[in-house]
Formats: structure tokens, C-alpha cells, sequence
């Protein structure tokens, strides 16, 4: 065991005389210590060169000590100090809490195995009671367990605690970056496997708890220990094992059976709506309701086909819009004289670039120019929690785009559904989608199916998904040039209340590195300037708009696009053809 960084007497930031060492982890030490009153605390040693960033706020702070000093509740751990200290040039961060006078749930478990009815009811009931303060709070705690639940004995009524807040996260925050590393399993919610976390994920871990209290087994229990060099495959098992029903002992009245099922559903829509929701169905004030559908395989329909003004409606792009006319539309529509030159439509294209240059308009119009059936998909759609219920999905969809073909299948944010296979963090589920899309990908040209991938991270998408075959064609759609900004000008005011002559070059001018979508912003805002003072849209009210806000993608991103699109042109220099996107 490797020393700790503090020993038996030393003072801590003058206040604090340490008692003795308790815990080392990852990147934390704990103490038993005593203040100036010679009151008995816990101390949490923080070491900032071990936290992940995704450990700090915005400011700064670190993420743990900020929650804990806004909470206050009686089945919560206490704060009562903080500050930062620096031992043998390690700069540390300290937090004190009340120091809890007894023994976690896991240790009584240890003794006696199950507890009574009555004993878990009371937990259960403390454990809500704690999460319902943090949930109004809008703090996910995420790791609630019988190892993070204290039982203060100091008084006559037993009182649990929860404690820890390591992997707490305030519901505003990104999911994308969450270290799940060390998380209990078999207390974790099917969605956190892929990182989604919410509300509904802390309801099944108390789920988990109840039925682990009165069983001696967390739900859906398998040996670990076969499985930890395979993370993965570890993931996919417990989740295989979820589908089983759960088993329960005849000392467990149906009621109580019941709740535990409603928590412990897989889907998060069809568990306790709410924490309260949850007391008040332990204490008798709601009746269970289990009435759950059985999880069906998703079937995407097709956009009805419109009639809409097609490419006709986009302001610029007519490089991109000519490559579309000769690569797609024609092949489509005249195949056997494509055939004579032993041509056929590319399998799919990839349309890449910042937030907001008009990725999803430009694929709908292109589907009202084609006129054949479009399939719009968001990763949502077909991704599901279920081991292999993606991979069906995918293979739906794409029966489906045959059987009506010619097709366009437009799928948003391609990143988020087929990520990177390499990437550490990805899931065993996500990369079985991935390897469906590939399988389904391959030459689907032949049978009529254009596929559209729009993202705004390329880098993050896996890599066989942009080779020859597949998303044949890559296109960069950076912001608006000048003709297409001074284009857009005119399509958003032209049926508004504008002064008789409107300077769209001078407005083109201003917006230099502005996107599509805060063209469209700036035009809605300057006329909500006009219609308050109950005059026309003049060009001086348009300026003053454009002055009062920035473009919504700052230079620097602009420029970290621009040389991840060099990059994706030198990973593909055989295509002579020339690259499609607004010359900058």
C-alpha cells in the first residue's frame, strides 16, 4: 500500500489535527480528523494533478466540494469546510464534512446478509427522501449503492446518509464526457452504459438497492470475475441478463415486488416518473402501476414526398448543388444512359462543417429536388438500450429504403450513431451498430439508396465509414460566402416591411464569418427591433443588430474546421475532381 499523503498529528491549513488515515482512491484521500473544538470530522484530500477535467466546474472549482456546499438535508452528508493547501509542491484541495458516527449499508449487510421489511422500507424512504432534495436541486448523484449509504448511530433513531459524490453532476451538464470507470454495475441504469444519465437513472440504482437489501444479491446478479479483463463483453452480459424476469423470495409480499419492478425497468419512461412519485408509492399513496409495453423494434417511415421549391430555396451552394445534379439527381433519373458509361449513383455523401451552415436544410431540399422517398433519422430513432435491438433497427431501415426504392436515407449527427470504434470509451453495443451500418453500407448505390451523413464532428466519426463504397464524397459547408450571405439577406427580408432600397452587399459585408442560422437569427431579430418601434426594416437597424451580436462560431473554431477539412482532402488527393465548398 503506497503512503499516504498525510500523517497522524499534522495540521491542516492550522485548523485541522489528523487523527488517522481511512481511504485512498483514484485521486482522493480520507481522514478521520479533529477540529479547533476537538470535534471528531471527515476530511476528503483532493489531489488536482489526478482529477479529470470533467471533475471541474466552468470556474475552476472542483465539481464535488461545490455541490456539497450547497446541500443541506438531513439524509445527506454535511459540509463545513473547504480551501486548497499545498504539501511538498502538490497543490491539494481539502473538504470537511460532519463525520458520521457508524457504519455503511454494505457493512450491516456483511453481518447479516438480508435485512427485515420494516429496516429497508426505513432506508429506501431516506435514500428518496435525500435524492428528492438533490433532484429539486438539479443534482444527479449516480452512484447510489449500499456502499454509499451511511447509517448515523449516534442517536436513538438510526438515520441514513448518503455520501460520496464523486460522480455527482449537476442535469445541466454534458453527458458526453462522464468517466463511468468504477461505477457499480449492477446498480447502474441501462442508459448509463452509454453515458445518459438522469433522474430516472438514480430511480433504478435505489431500485437496485431495495431489491439487493432484501435478497443478499444486487438484481440480475452474474460472477464478475470471469469478465474483467472484458469490459465490454461484461456490459453486454449484464444487460443480456436484464431481459430474464426477476426473481423474488415468497417472504417478499407482491407489493413490495412490484415497486422494485416499476424501478428496475429497463426503458427510463417506464419507471417512477419522479422520486416523489416513488414515496408516494412506497407509502401507500399511489397505487403500482406496471402496465409496461414490451420494447418494439423501431420501423422509420419515410417523409411524405413534398413539393417544395427544392434547391431553389437555398441561397448560394451552386457549386455543390451542379455535383448533386450531375453525381445523384441524373444518375437516378436516367440509369441506363449512366449504365453505358458503367456509372451509378455514389453510395452516399458526408456533409461536414461548422453548427449552423445549413447541413439539414440543404439534405431536405435536395430530397424535394429528387422527389423520391427521404428517410430522416436522428441517431434516436434506431439506437437502443437493448443488446442487438440497434443492429435490427438498422437492418429495418435499410429493408425498408430497398423496398421503396429510389431512396435518400438523410441521418443527422452520424457521429453520435456511428462513432469512432477505436475510441476507448465507446460501447460493445455501439460498436456492433457501427459494424450493422458498414455490413448495410456496402455498395447499397447498387440498390438504390443514397445515404447523407451530416456532422459537425468528422473526426469523431469512424473512419471505414468515409472509405470508397461507402460515403464516397466528403463536403465541406463552411459559412456563407459573400453572394450566398448577400442571397440570404434577401430571401429572409424580401416579404417583410423593408425601406424601399435595402443595401444587401453592405449587410453581406458586415456578417463576414456569420453562419446560415444567425443570418436567419439576425434578420428575425432586427425585425423585432422594427415592429417594437412600429417602423419599416431599415439597413441602419439591420447594422445595429449585427453589432450587438457576434457570430455564433468563434474564429477559432472556424479555423480548426478548416484544417480538418485539409486534412480530410489529403486523406483522399486520387479524387482529381476537385473538392466541393465556398472558396475562403
Amino acid at each position: 500500500m503506497s503512503k499516504s499523503i498525510l500523517t497522524k498529528g499534522q495540521i491542516i491549513d492550522g485548523k485541522y489535527s489528523v487523527s488517522f488515515f481511512m481511504k485512498k482512491g483514484s485521486y482522493a484521500e480520507t481522514y478521520r480528523v479533529q477540529n479547533e473544538a476537538k470535534e471528531i470530522k471527515f476530511l476528503k484530500l483532493f489531489d488536482y494533478a489526478k482529477l479529470h477535467r470533467t471533475q471541474f466546474t466552468e470556474s475552476g472549482e472542483i465539481l464535488e466540494i461545490e455541490m456539497l456546499q450547497q446541500i443541506k438535508h438531513s439524509n445527506l452528508v454535511k459540509y463545513n469546510d473547504s480551501g486548497n493547501i499545498v504539501i511538498d509542491n502538490q497543490k491539494l484541495a481539502y473538504v470537511v464534512l460532519d463525520f458520521v458516527s457508524g457504519e455503511t449499508v454494505a457493512e450491516k449487510m456483511k453481518r447479516e446478509n438480508t435485512l427485515n421489511l420494516y429496516e429497508v422500507k426505513n432506508i429506501i424512504l431516506s435514500v428518496l427522501n435525500g435524492l428528492n432534495y438533490l433532484h429539486n436541486k438539479q443534482i444527479i448523484h449516480n452512484d447510489i449503492t449500499n456502499q454509499n449509504i451511511m447509517l448515523d448511530l449516534s442517536r436513538k433513531v438510526t438515520i441514513p446518509k448518503i455520501i460520496d459524490f464523486g460522480y455527482a453532476r449537476f442535469l445541466k451538464q454534458s453527458n458526453k464526457d462522464f468517466l463511468k470507470d468504477g461505477l457499480n454495475l449492477f446498480y447502474t441504469a441501462n442508459e448509463t452504459f452509454n453515458k445518459v444519465f438522469s433522474f430516472q437513472s438514480d430511480i433504478y440504482s435505489v431500485g437496485a438497492l431495495y431489491y439487493h437489501l432484501l435478497t443478499g444479491l444486487p438484481p440480475y446478479f452474474i460472477e464478475i470475475s470471469k469478465y474483467k479483463s472484458d469490459k465490454i463483453q461484461l456490459e453486454e452480459v449484464i444487460l443480456d441478463e436484464r431481459k430474464k424476469p426477476l426473481k423474488f423470495s415468497d417472504k417478499i409480499d407482491e407489493q413490495t415486488q412490484n415497486i422494485i419492478r416499476k424501478a428496475l425497468q429497463p426503458k427510463a419512461e417506464n419507471r417512477f416518473k419522479s422520486v416523489k412519485e416513488f414515496i408516494q408509492t412506497l407509502s401507500g399513496e399511489l397505487a403500482v402501476e406496471l402496465s409496461i409495453p414490451e420494447e418494439k423494434v423501431n420501423k422509420v417511415q419515410p417523409k411524405e414526398n413534398k413539393k417544395g421549391k427544392g434547391f431553389s430555396a437555398i441561397a448560394g451552394m451552386q457549386e455543390l448543388k451542379n455535383t448533386i445534379q450531375l453525381d445523384v439527381i441524373d444518375a437516378l433519373n436516367e440509369k441506363e444512359r449512366y449504365a453505358e458509361y458503367g456509372l451509378t449513383i455514389p453510395n452516399g455523401m458526408l456533409l461536414y462543417g461548422p453548427p449552423g451552415c445549413g447541413k439539414t436544410f440543404f439534405a431536405e431540399k435536395m430530397a424535394e429536388e429528387i422527389g423520391f422517398n427521404f428517410y430522416q433519422i436522428k441517431p434516436s430513432d434506431i439506437q437502443s438500450k437493448f443488446v442487438n435491438a440497434s443492429q435490427e433497427n438498422i437492418k429495418n431501415l435499410f429493408d425498408e429504403a430497398k423496398q421503396n426504392a429510389p431512396s435518400i436515407i438523410f441521418i443527422d449527427e452520424l457521429d453520435a450513431l456511428v462513432p469512432n470504434r477505436d475510441t476507448s470509451n465507446i460501447s460493445h453495443m455501439n460498436t456492433s451498430a457501427v459494424n450493422e451500418f458498414l455490413a448495410q453500407m456496402n455498395n447499397c448505390g447498387d440498390d438504390g439508396i443514397f445515404i447523407i451523413g451530416a456532422t459537425n464532428r468528422p473526426n469523431a466519426i469512424d473512419p471505414a465509414i468515409l472509405r470508397s463504397g461507402r460515403l464516397d464524397k466528403h463536403i465541406y459547408l463552411p459559412p456563407p460566402d459573400f453572394e450566398a450571405r448577400k442571397l440570404m439577406f434577401e430571401l429572409y427580408l424580401k416579404k417583410r416591411p423593408t425601406e424601399i432600397v435595402m443595401n444587401y452587399e453592405e449587410l453581406a459585408k458586415a456578417t463576414e464569418n456569420y453562419v446560415s442560422s444567425d443570418i436567419k437569427f439576425l434578420c428575425d431579430e432586427a425585425s423585432r427591433r422594427a415592429l417594437k418601434d412600429n417602423l419599416r426594416i431599415t439597413k441602419s437597424i439591420v447594422l445595429e443588430t449585427i453589432r450587438s451580436n457576434k457570430p455564433s462560431i468563434s474564429l477559432q473554431e472556424l479555423k480548426s474546421y478548416l484544417v480538418i477539412k485539409a486534412k480530410m482532402e489529403g486523406e483522399n488527393n486520387n479524387d482529381d475532381r476537385g473538392r466541393i465548398g465556398f472558396r475562403t
